[in-house]
């Protein structure tokens, strides 16, 4: 199969967001449950488990965004030189790539580890023996964080579609930012064409 036809150019999509899936799985387990058994207070690991889900409710909000945002307010705002117009142009062109990264590869990745963080959470509960003699409390926790989860990706979504451009326009700006102080072009670098003098 030619990799450079467009057949070829999905598969090897699909072999390196499959790849960069696992990766990104894997050292985030293992940085977030090293922080979480490594913090003795309970206090501290429910709120390293909402900054989890926090990051997968909005990561799915601007995959959502991408695919719902109008390019013609963008164009204008490149012709402008509006600082991220071309960036947010460019991740709206690739809605499909970058939802899928956003919505399947982080917002996916961060359910999951949520789910262990809570699985971990009631056991430091039972291990610490509040939750043997308040049993309820983990049954009610992993109700909170399940419905804050759906709740918050509901209400993302909401926001998402009624404020498309606004996002991907203002998450492109946040990239170009980081982009300008890293070293090489980490996020767009060839991918943007070269603008005319």
């Amino acid at each position: 199969m030619d990799l450079n036809s467009r057949s070829g150019r999905q598969l090897r999509w699909l072999i390196t967001i499959t790849i960069w899936t696992f990766i990104l799985a894997v050292l985030l387990s293992i940085v977030t449950q090293t922080l979480f058994h490594g913090i003795p207070s309970i206090l501290l690991a429910i709120f390293i488990l909402l900054i989890i889900v926090v990051t997968g409710i909005l990561f799915d909000m601007i995959g959502i965004a991408a695919t719902a945002a109008d390019e013609v307010p963008l164009l204008a705002k490149a012709a402008k030189k509006t600082l991220g117009a071309r960036e947010a142009l460019y991740l709206v062109r690739n809605a499909d790539r970058f939802s899928n990264f956003c919505n399947d590869v982080v917002g996916d990745i961060a359910g999951i580890v949520s789910g262990v963080l809570s699985a971990l959470l009631v056991i430091r509960l039972l291990g610490s023996g509040y939750a043997e003699q308040n049993p309820v409390i983990s049954i009610v926790a992993t109700g909170i964080i399940s419905a804050i989860t759906v709740g918050g990706k509901a209400i993302g979504k909401t926001v998402a579609i009624n404020h498309s451009t606004e996002i991907i326009l203002f998450f492109a700006k946040v990239l170009t930012k980081i982009e300008a102080v890293l070293p090489g072009k980490i996020f767009f670098g060839r991918a943007l064409p070269r603008k005319r003098k």
